[in-house]
């Protein structure tokens, strides 16, 4: 039962296959259940994957019963820590720091080129979305201030990592890593930033994680969040999770939280024929990004045919 957790022991590993494949309608329950409370959509040629995730946290607990665990958990409010840990299992956090060069070269050439000829001096504000264990949000606060050091530019700025997994929130707000994640970094990033600790791992600049806060976000409460007004909001690898319409309607209400001239990166191929009005398409190999160049933005959006 979901009550056993507490009595887990700390070395023990299930073994997968004490279970059972879940049938057809345990999967669809588990389905419905996820999507309705996360927005994610478990398609089904996922289903080994689904199925597997399950199977390895019903182990952890000593749970045998498919059914007994979605009726608990069904049960269960959103914060509950069993529902919290079966997400974080569910979510792929599949990152690392300097993740897909061509929309960081974009920023370089593009956003943070224009903002060095831009007459304004306010404190820039941007956004990781689904930001997983905060190598993105980090990588994002680096560039910046790598940036805003070598044009003199004295603006303040911050960063702001938001993931729906609350374990990788907690994880990403130590700053700690492990040493293998040190070689994604680049080299004179890695001197200016990283710190190198007593057990072998590294931890990220006190000043720069100042700089970087994380909070834990359901996509499907988007509506309620106060981002608005950002200069930039990152959201890559996380709208395939969900089908084309919430996709849609995701990127709408990213885009809404720019300021005019902010821009909007998503993942190549996320969002394929979205049009918005509002926003303008950047032209930067392999990549898929948007400057916002006015304030209608979040209103009627055209379908490339």
């Amino acid at each position: 039962m979901v009550q056993a957790t507490a009595q887990m022991s700390a070395g023990r590993r299930p073994v997968p296959g004490r279970l059972p494949d879940m049938d057809d309608r345990q999967f669809s329950d588990w389905v419905d259940l996820i999507e309705q409370r996360t927005g994610l959509c478990i398609a089904p040629q996922r289903r080994s994957f689904l199925n597997t995730g399950i199977r390895l946290r019903m182990g952890e607990i000593g749970c045998h019963d498919y059914h007994e665990y979605y009726r608990q958990l069904a049960a269960m409010p959103e914060q509950a820590s069993e529902w919290r840990l079966l997400v974080d299992r569910l979510t792929v956090h599949e990152t690392r720091f300097f993740r897909h060069p061509p929309s960081l070269a974009l920023l370089r050439d593009e956003w943070l080129e224009r903002l060095s000829t831009s007459a304004e001096r306010r404190p820039l504000r941007a956004w990781s979305v689904g930001c997983a264990s905060g190598e993105e949000a980090y990588t994002l606060a680096m560039l910046i201030d790598a940036h805003l050091e070598s044009a003199r530019d004295e603006r303040g700025f911050s960063v702001t990592g938001s993931d729906i997994s609350q374990p990788a929130v907690a994880r990403a707000r130590t700053g700690v890593y492990d040493i293998r994640s040190l070689a994604a970094i680049e080299p004179a990033f890695a001197r200016r930033y990283c710190r190198m600790l007593a057990d072998g791992r590294f931890e990220i600049d006190a000043g720069l994680r100042d700089r970087v806060r994380f909070t834990q976000l359901n996509l499907r409460r988007l509506s309620t969040t106060p981002y608005h007004g950002l200069d930039l909001v990152y959201c890559q690898n996380l709208l395939i999770y969900f089908d084309r319409e919430q996709r849609v309607d995701i990127a709408g209400r990213l885009a809404a939280c720019l300021r005019p001239g902010g821009v909007l990166v998503l993942g190549p191929g996320e969002l394929v024929g979205w049009r918005p009005e509002g926003m303008e398409r950047i032209r930067h190999d392999d990549t898929l990004a948007w400057w916002r160049v006015d304030a209608s933005v979040g209103g009627k959006t055209k379908e490339s045919q």
